[in-house]
């Protein structure tokens, strides 16, 4: 079953700031995809499992940013 949650990330202001933020929240187990809109700082992760808030919260936060 896959399953797409959106969490909002403050911060971003750039390319790379999304790059980083894609690149960690891939590395969670489960995670197909990672797309991120940098106007608005949603980030939309699709999993082929249940994925934690705490594990996309700390994937956020190991590329320098935070949840909202």
């Amino acid at each position: 079953m896959r399953e797409t949650t959106t969490y909002t990330v403050v911060g971003m202001t750039c390319a790379h700031c999304v790059a980083s933020v894609t690149e960690e929240v891939s590395e969670i187990p489960g995670v197909e995809d990672v797309q991120v809109d940098l106007a608005s700082g949603a980030v939309a992760v699709t999993s082929d499992q249940p994925v934690s808030a705490e594990a996309v919260k700390a994937a956020v936060e190991d590329a320098g940013y935070q949840i909202a």
